[in-house]
C-alpha cells in the first residue's frame, strides 16, 4: 500500500518560548491566543517559522505578553487567564506606537482620583513635575557630561536644573524641559553609528550618525528615519506601557496627566511618570551605540523613508520591558503618595510595585536593577559572538588570510628582495673569510649538540638574535635545535650558554 500524503503540521515547541526575563513576544499573521484544555494556547509566526505552544497555569514564568501583530484574535477566556495570572497584555507597533494594554488593576479610590483631578489647582502637580523633571535633567546632565564628553551642554542643562525649584507654574517647567531637550539631543546629533563592514554598502548615508531626534517626516520623534531613533521610539513605547501599568496598579487614572495635559490618543499621566526614567533608556542605547554595531538585517526602510524595526530585534527589545517597569515603579508610587498627602483622611498607599513598606518593616534594602546589555556582534558580519571576541571564526580566518597575503606581497617587493640579497651576500662573505683554525679545538659539533644547545633553552631569543645578527624566527629555530648554525657562531653561542674550556678541565 502506498504511503499516504501527510500535510505539514505546526511545530509544537517542547522548549519554553518565554524568555529569561519573562517576556513572550508574538508576531506574524493569524495570531491566535486562546484557551485549550486549561492551557493558554498561542499560535503565531509566518510560513515555515510558524509555531504553536501551550502554557500551564503553574510554572509558566510569563510576566509580559507583547504582541507586535495586527492580524489575529485573543479570546475573552485567554484575557481572563492572563488577568488571573497578573500578566499584562501589551500591543505595540514596530514604529514605536503604543496601541493598547491590559493588566492587573487596583481598587479605585475616589479620593485619590479626585486629588489627581484637582492637582493642577492644589499645587500637587507642580510639586510632582518638579521632582520628575529634576530626575530627568540630572540624568541628562550626567549622560552628556560623562558619556558624550560635552561639558558645554552639561553646563547648560545644569543651569536649567538649578532654576527648576523656583519655577511657579507648569508652563515654566515645560519651557525648561524644552530648552534642556534641545541642548541634550544636539549633543547626540554627531554620534557615529557602527555597522558590520559587510553591511556598509547597503546602509543609507543618513543612517551613519544619530542625527536629529525630530523626524523630517512628521516634525516630531514619530516615524523615525534611522535605526537609533527607531529603537528609542520602540523602547519609549515599552516604557510608556510600563508607566501605564504602574499607574493603574496604584489606582490612578493613566489618562489624567499634569504636564502632558489631554494628550490625544495617549495616556498623559503615563507620559509624565516616564520622564524620570527616559535617561536610563538613553544610557542603555548609548552603551549599545558605542560598543556594538547595528545589523542592517534588523531594519527596513519604507518607501517614505520611515525606518522600521524587524521582528527579530523587536522581540529582543521587548525583553527589556520588565527592567523599565522596575525603574518606573518607585516614581509611580511617589506620584500616588504625593497626591494622597493632600487628602484630609489620608489613604494608605500600598507600595505593591516596589514592596517598599514591607522592606521598611524588615529593614531590607531594595535590590539594584540590572539593565541588560545588548548582544555582542561580529564587527565584520554582525553574527552573535562571545563577549571576549571581536570577530567570528569565519571572519577571523578571512582577516588572518588577508594579512598573511599582504605580508607575503610586502616581503616579495623590490625593496625587500634587495635587502634580503644584501643580507645573504654579507653572510656568504663572512663564511668565505672564516677559517676552521679560528675555532677552538674543544668546540666540536658533538659539544655543541650535547652541551651548548641544552643550555641555550634558558637564554632569551632576543640575546641570540642580537649576538648573531639574525632574524627572530631563525634565532627561535637555533634555540629549539631545529637549525644548527654555521660553526663561526658556535663560540658566541657558547659564551651565551655559559659553556667554556674550563667546563671540560681545559685552560
Amino acid at each position: 500500500m502506498a504511503a499516504s500524503l501527510k500535510l505539514p503540521q505546526l511545530r509544537n515547541s517542547s522548549k519554553s518560548a518565554v524568555s529569561k526575563t519573562g517576556v513572550l513576544t508574538i508576531h506574524g499573521y493569524g495570531v491566535r491566543v486562546r484557551m485549550q484544555s486549561g492551557h493558554l494556547e498561542i499560535e503565531d509566526g509566518i510560513g515555515p517559522e510558524r509555531r504553536k505552544f501551550r502554557l500551564a497555569r503553574v510554572g509558566h514564568g510569563l510576566k509580559r505578553l507583547v504582541c507586535i501583530s495586527e492580524d489575529g484574535f485573543v479570546t475573552l477566556a485567554a484575557l481572563k487567564w492572563l488577568g488571573d495570572q497578573k500578566v499584562p497584555f501589551v500591543m505595540l507597533e514596530r514604529d514605536g506606537k503604543f496601541s493598547l494594554i491590559t493588566g492587573p488593576t487596583a481598587s479605585s479610590d475616589a479620593r485619590l482620583r479626585r486629588a489627581q483631578a484637582l492637582a493642577r489647582d492644589s499645587g500637587a502637580a507642580l510639586e510632582i513635575m518638579r521632582e520628575l523633571m529634576s530626575a530627568k535633567l540630572k540624568g541628562q546632565q550626567q549622560l552628556v557630561g560623562s558619556r558624550l564628553n560635552n561639558s558645554e551642554a552639561a553646563d547648560v542643562i545644569a543651569k536649567l536644573h538649578e532654576r527648576l525649584p523656583y519655577v511657579e507654574n507648569l508652563d515654566a517647567v515645560a519651557h525648561l524641559e524644552t530648552q534642556a531637550a534641545y541642548c541634550y539631543w544636539s549633543a547626540w546629533s554627531g554620534l557615529p553609528i557602527m555597522y558590520p563592514r559587510q553591511d556598509m554598502r547597503r546602509v543609507p548615508g543618513h543612517w551613519s550618525v544619530f542625527g536629529t531626534r525630530k523626524s523630517i517626516l512628521t516634525g516630531s520623534p514619530r516615524l523615525a528615519t534611522n535605526p537609533p531613533n527607531a529603537i528609542l521610539n520602540y523602547c519609549y513605547a515599552l516604557l510608556e506601557s510600563e508607566a501605564r501599568l504602574a499607574a493603574v496598579a496604584l489606582g490612578l487614572d493613566p489618562g489624567l496627566g499634569f504636564l502632558h495635559v489631554d494628550t490625544p490618543a495617549r495616556d498623559s499621566l503615563a507620559c509624565d511618570i516616564m520622564e524620570a526614567v527616559r535617561p536610563a533608556v538613553d544610557a542603555w542605547l548609548l552603551n549599545w551605540l558605542t560598543r556594538e554595531p547595528f545589523r542592517r538585517s534588523d531594519f527596513f526602510e519604507e518607501s517614505n523613508g520611515n525606518c522600521r524595526i524587524l521582528k527579530t530585534l523587536a522581540m529582543k527589545l521587548s525583553e527589556t520591558a520588565p527592567i523599565w517597569g522596575k525603574l518606573v515603579a518607585p516614581w509611580a508610587e511617589f506620584v500616588a503618595q504625593t497626591l494622597s498627602s493632600g487628602i484630609r483622611s489620608k489613604p494608605v498607599i500600598a507600595t505593591r510595585l516596589t514592596q517598599r513598606n514591607k522592606r521598611n518593616v524588615q529593614n531590607t534594602v531594595m535590590p539594584p536593577v540590572h539593565v541588560p546589555h545588548p548582544e555582542h556582534a561580529c564587527g565584520s558580519c554582525g553574527e552573535n559572538i562571545p563577549k571576549d571576541k571581536k570577530l567570528c571564526l569565519k571572519c577571523w580566518e578571512r582577516e588572518t588570510m588577508k594579512e598573511f597575503r599582504a605580508g607575503r606581497k610586502l616581503a616579495q617587493g623590490p625593496e625587500s628582495l634587495a635587502k634580503r640579497a644584501n643580507t645573504m651576500l654579507r653572510h656568504r662573505q663572512k663564511i668565505k673569510e672564516w677559517k676552521p683554525s679560528n675555532l677552538p679545538a674543544w668546540l666540536t659539533r658533538d659539544v655543541y649538540v650535547k652541551q651548548i644547545l641544552p643550555a641555550l633553552a634558558s637564554v632569551p631569543k632576543s640575546r641570540i638574535r642580537l649576538a648573531l645578527r639574525v632574524s627572530e624566527p631563525y634565532s627561535a629555530d637555533i634555540q629549539a635545535g631545529k637549525r644548527i648554525p654555521h660553526p663561526r657562531h658556535w663560540q658566541l653561542l657558547s659564551q651565551l650558554a655559559g659553556v667554556s674550556a674550563a667546563s671540560f678541565g681545559l685552560t
